[in-house]
């Protein structure tokens, strides 16, 4: 018997497990089933909360395939908030992840702020960007994301000979305003369009800042299918510092499977 709370940060979900005394041993098999759609809980990952010596907790992430994944952005912030309902913190959590430490906000209106990994290397392929944000990230500039078949044009990018070993997450990106885009990601593991992707609405803003060769700290308003978000960050020589991912982390629901 799992006891668990489902969580969703603009429509990016999550089967959140408060694994702190171990009760839940996790394997492909069972996460996959717990985050079918069909015949389990429903999510596009699994979050196990464990506990930590050294920090508040420490988070294991696990795509919907049911392997082990890099960091997701969305699911932090919604880990964050999960946190704060157990009772963990006050306001305010410092984690482990697989990408490092992070620190977080959590206000009382559910809004969450997670500071991302520092990013160190921007590649550019054309005039499209390859962004290391926590997860692999691919980011593509387009006249309309609606227009756009994601699921056909991400997989063309993530299963061809470059990436198809490792994967890639693939962003498409419309710019609305003088610094507003919009957003849309094909997740790796998932393997297909999520609603939301945290750490690729980061690779994309900072893929307009360095289109646009920015050099001041800047906070980018993200739309994407599942809600709004924002990103903020200061431009360095080589890449970006001081990241932290802006948004709504929501509680669903919670049971036992």
């Amino acid at each position: 018997m799992i006891t668990f709370c489902k969580y969703q940060g603009t429509g990016n979900d999550f089967v959140m497990i408060d694994n702190r005394a171990g009760q839940y041993y996790p394997t492909t098999e069972k996460n996959r089933l717990l985050c079918d759609r069909r015949f389990g809980i429903g999510a596009d990952g699994l979050i196990c909360l464990q506990p930590s010596e050294q920090y508040d907790f420490e988070m294991l992430y696990f795509n919907s395939d049911g392997n082990e994944s890099t960091m997701c952005g969305n699911g932090g912030r919604c880990l964050v908030a999960f946190a704060q309902r157990l009772g963990i913190i006050n306001g305010q959590a410092t984690f482990d992840a697989i990408d490092g430490l992070h620190q977080a906000i959590n206000s009382a209106d559910g809004w969450v702020e997670l500071q991302m990994t520092d990013v160190e290397k921007v590649e550019q392929k054309g005039a499209d960007f390859i962004i290391n944000t926590g997860s692999p990230h691919y980011v593509r500039f387009v006249e309309r994301v609606a227009d756009v078949d994601v699921f056909e044009a991400g997989r063309r990018v993530r299963y061809n000979e470059t990436y198809k070993k490792e994967g890639i997450n693939v962003n498409f990106v419309e710019v609305i305003s003088s610094n507003g885009i919009k957003v849309a990601t094909y997740e790796r593991g998932v393997e297909g369009e999520t609603l939301s992707c945290g750490t690729g609405v980061t690779a994309a803003a900072m893929a307009i800042a360095a289109r646009n060769q920015q050099k001041r700290r800047i906070e980018i308003p993200i739309q994407t299918k599942g809600g709004e978000l924002a990103v903020k960050f200061t431009p360095t020589s080589k890449g970006f510092k001081d990241v932290w991912l802006c948004g709504p982390a929501t509680y669903v629901f919670e049971g036992r499977f």
